[in-house]
């Protein structure tokens, strides 16, 4: 089975998706991670960043290093977003995530992934919070000032929803989850409950 969890920054994918994955017991793929490598490496002046080896799990590695911490750096996130809209690295990334997704029970987050990567996955969650909620936890990460957060948030919410290719949307049969003032294990049970009507 395959759920898939997409949403802007913010709203909570990462931690529930973990969360859901290890509810049902089944892996987790943060796409983000793999596009936030990608950014990493092109920071560094790889000449291919979407061919650099990207390795994940409980850590993630960049051709073998670990770069778990590294790639949550602001500057890295604010790049990814950048490389995340260029045709070339979304292709070969959605590829590899497809490759990945082919086989066991997946619980997959990101802003395509019921639309592009797993459009047939057999749920389909996409989560939403206020703006002030998104940038106070988004801002509580990274040590900043939420005000300045979400003026930066604003400008990457347009930018992955207006890119020509795999822009964030939600998929037509996904179900909206608010997590706006909710707990993490409340959104967490509410996916779970879904999987048993799907």
């Amino acid at each position: 089975m395959r759920i898939a969890i997409d949403g802007p920054a913010g709203a909570g994918k990462s931690t529930v998706a973990r969360a859901v994955a290890g509810a049902l017991g089944f892996t987790y793929l943060d796409t983000g991670a793999m596009y936030r490598a990608v950014a990493l490496a092109a920071l560094r002046g790889h000449p291919e960043p979407a061919a650099a080896q990207i390795g994940l799990g409980g850590r993630v590695t960049l051709d073998g290093e670990d770069v778990t911490a590294a790639i949550r750096a602001p500057e890295v996130s604010e790049r990814a977003s950048v490389v995340a809209a260029q045709p070339a690295v979304r292709r070969a990334l959605v590829t590899k995530q497809q490759a990945l997704m082919r086989s066991g029970d997946w619980v997959a987050e990101g802003r395509d992934i019921g639309t592009v990567v797993a459009p047939d996955a057999e749920l389909k969650v996409f989560l939403v919070a206020s703006p002030a909620e998104r940038a106070r936890r988004r801002a509580a990460q990274l040590g900043a000032d939420p005000a300045i957060v979400e003026l930066e948030q604003a400008v990457r919410d347009q930018r992955d929803a207006a890119r020509a290719d795999s822009p964030l949307r939600a998929a037509d049969d996904a179900v909206e989850v608010d997590t706006t003032g909710l707990p993490v294990d409340e959104v967490v049970a509410r996916i779970v409950a879904l999987v048993g009507t799907s």
